[in-house]
């Protein structure tokens, strides 16, 4: 078998549509040859059907990141469709969630119970979902990849999830440098907006995505989520063996551009 990801073994959460990066990052995963095992949150049933579609079979298993025995099964879960004594190779985080009070433009005055479901759903589970996995990455190490949005400024609607999407950048640095000793790269891919489920619960998503319209310098299809997909296969692969702690921006040059 040949391809980038040539015999390895990944997970994929939060393939839910055809549209969503992480479907894309799993059927690229399987073309480069890698065994991919997907994740689903509440409508399995559609998680399910929208898996048939890739090139190859791929197992879904359900997973609550605010669920502690799914967490604490989750390893387990997982080596019952890999095979006894094989582990995990990557690790894609594609998870995230706001409660509506949290988004819009409703900053002033969103309280903290929707602010701390926002930050454990979307920050806080990307510790919680690598550290249920540790014992499949290691010995032998592996890649952990999540999905990023550029948090470094304030963005128009975006609110609450912004705030948890710099604890999501925190969280992976802290993660690459307490797991670099087992051999475990913790990177994020930033990428630009894309018409999604998840993007169609942020109110305001078109304000947001017009920013990509009139600024990247080298253009941005909202619905093409592909370049996105490129960027996380890319780090899971043995290419980058000696990257971790970043933060790759996919999203047509917006981060770079001044006024």
């Amino acid at each position: 078998m040949s391809g980038l990801l040539a015999g390895k073994r990944i997970l994929v959460t939060g393939v839910l549509t055809e549209s969503s990066i992480a479907f894309h990052t799993a059927r690229l995963a399987q073309e480069e040859g890698a065994e991919v095992v997907l994740t689903g949150f509440g409508r399995l049933s559609l998680v399910e059907r929208i898996a048939k579609r890739l090139p190859k079979p791929a197992p879904v298993i359900e997973l609550d990141v605010q669920n502690q025995e799914h967490l604490d099964g989750l390893a387990d879960r997982v080596a019952g469709h890999l095979g006894e004594g094989i582990g995990l190779d990557g690790v894609v985080h594609s998870i995230g969630f706001a409660p509506q009070d949290a988004l819009g433009g409703n900053f002033l005055n969103t309280g903290w119970e929707s602010v701390a479901t926002a930050v454990e759903v979307s920050a806080y589970s990307l510790k919680s979902l690598t550290m249920a996995l540790l014992p499949l990455l290691t010995p032998r190490g592996g890649s952990v990849v999540g999905m990023d949005f550029d948090a470094r400024v304030a963005w128009p609607k975006y609110d609450w999830m912004g705030v948890s999407k710099a604890a999501l950048e925190a969280t992976s640095r802290y993660l690459a440098r307490h797991l670099g000793e087992r051999n475990i790269r913790v990177n994020l891919v930033a990428a630009g907006p894309i018409k999604s489920m998840a993007a169609k619960s942020i109110p305001g998503f078109e304000e947001l995505a017009d920013v990509w319209d009139n600024r990247a310098p080298i253009g941005w299809d909202l619905s093409d989520p592909e370049p996105a997909a490129r960027g996380v296969v890319a780090l899971l692969s043995d290419w980058f063996p000696k990257t971790t702690g970043e933060i790759v921006h996919v999203d047509g040059g917006v981060h770079m551009m001044g006024a």
